[in-house]
């Protein structure tokens, strides 16, 4: 229920994703070059698929095309996570999924911050990607040190951001004034900062350990390192992105292209160079840092664990048959072995529900309506043309894509091996909460949608 008078956690977050979005684009203008560009892509694919259209408005879907964004930040402490996970929820936002990093290369595990019902995806499905630096994968113990202290000595969000997540949590709301003043302040947070709170040298030996070390320790802030528009259509963004002045990654992350798409699939260009100055005892001293980028993403229908396992098995089998060159070597080769892999995924919608791989929407056709039906078998209805289905969108991440768009950002630099080291309970500890099972929340909106064609057409299932 929404109170008069009292901003709606959906309203604000809107307003932040939006806010975000100016900011990103005054401080990277690549990204406004990107937006343009999808959003062409974008309009060619509704104008030159009226199905495609039509089904995304019965959806919902269309109307938060324009919108969508997720964003991407690293944080180096339990307290600053915490923190994060207070003010994500003034915007309704909750911490859904656990993602390890580790055995990638990535010194990360993370969460995405999100809104998990489908009525608030609607109004805004701005998502962040959250990530938590593990210290203890750090070898060198005199650097660990260092970097713990380092993070110990900063605050990366605002006295009055702080005051204002604790007025919510103390009245429950926020006026729209406060929600106005919340969004400001809590943009601080995600602003870049040119001026390291480290010296050269330090700066060197952080990232002399890993890039991301670096990225997450040397700063005031943690800064919003990518933010990321939905594409229709990824694979015409990765033709035409050179003609924008944009140099893309070499591989599309995820699965192959499909006449319907599942999960996921994501690209970006190299992170920029950019200026930073670094505070000695001699004086400033200027450099160069290199993390921010640029990011796509496709978006298909979510699949349950029967289609997840399927999925992570072929994919598997593809990465196997690169047998350890990377794919970036081989771009060509490479889709080629995901399409021949893939090629034992059904790419029908009717055969991904039939088969149980991925979650689907129901709701009441007018045929149905019009027979006002008691009791019915939900296949036959289907089958009848009584109860359409609708596939429902993938809101989350992918670890190995993930990690796949980050190394693509770290300068080509070797693979640092730590292992398979995931430890969920140890990130749920730093959170202060547990994480959500997306897989619990898809089968929810999946519930949900077969309960309302039970309450429009006046019945209930057959057993």
């Amino acid at each position: 229920m929404t109170l008069t008078g009292f901003a709606n956690p959906d309203e604000i977050r809107a307003r932040f994703s939006r806010a975000m979005s100016a900011m990103y684009r005054a401080e990277v203008p690549l990204y406004g070059e990107l937006l343009t560009l999808v959003a062409d892509i974008n309009r060619h694919a509704l104008d030159s698929q009226p199905g495609l259209a039509e089904a995304m408005d019965q959806a919902g879907d269309l109307q938060r095309l324009a919108d969508e964004r997720h964003g991407a930040i690293r944080v180096g402490t339990a307290e600053e996570l915490a923190t994060l996970a207070r003010l994500f929820a003034v915007m309704g936002m909750q911490p859904v999924g656990y993602y390890d990093l580790s055995p990638a290369g990535v010194p990360v595990h993370s969460t995405a911050f999100r809104a998990v019902h489908e009525d608030s995806l609607r109004i805004s499905p701005f998502r962040v990607f959250t990530s938590l630096l593990r210290l203890e994968l750090i070898e060198d113990a005199p650097l660990r040190a260092l970097a713990a202290q380092l993070l110990a000595s900063r605050q990366i969000f605002t006295p009055r951001a702080l005051a204002l997540i604790e007025r919510h949590e103390q009245a429950g709301h926020l006026t729209h004034s406060e929600a106005d003043e919340f969004v400001e302040q809590a943009l601080e947070t995600f602003r870049w900062h040119r001026q390291a709170r480290v010296s050269q040298a330090q700066y060197d030996r952080l990232h002399a350990q890993h890039r991301l070390i670096a990225d997450v320790v040397a700063f005031q802030g943690p800064h919003i390192n990518h933010l990321t528009p939905r594409t229709l259509d990824i694979d015409s963004v990765q033709a035409q992105m050179p003609a924008r002045g944009i140099a893309p990654k070499a591989v599309i992350e995820g699965p192959p292209r499909r006449q319907h798409a599942i999960l996921l699939r994501q690209t970006s260009f190299k992170a920029l160079e950019e200026a930073v100055v670094f505070t000695d005892p001699a004086g400033t001293i200027s450099g160069s840092h290199s993390a921010r980028f640029g990011e796509i993403e496709q978006r298909g229908v979510a699949l349950t664990p029967k289609g997840r396992e399927l999925y992570d098995r072929l994919l598997g089998q593809a990465r196997a048959s690169l047998n350890g060159v990377p794919a970036e070597r081989d771009p060509q080769g490479y889709a080629r072995l995901l399409e021949a892999a893939f090629s034992d995924f059904p790419d029908d919608l009717a055969q991904l529900r039939s088969q149980g791989l991925a979650w689907f929407r129901y709701r009441p056709t007018a045929q149905g309506l019009a027979k006002g039906i008691k009791g019915y078998d939900l296949e036959a209805l289907v089958s009848d043309g009584d109860i359409a289905f609708e596939p429902i969108i993938y809101e989350d991440f992918l670890p190995v894509s993930a990690a796949g768009i980050f190394q693509s950002n770290l300068g080509g630099e070797p693979r640092i091996d730590y292992g398979s080291n995931a430890n969920r309970e140890q990130f749920e500890q730093a959170l202060g909460r547990a994480v959500i099972d997306e897989m619990a929340l898809y089968a929810q909106m999946q519930q949900r949608s077969l309960e309302a064609c039970q309450t429009q057409l006046g019945g209930s299932f057959a057993s």
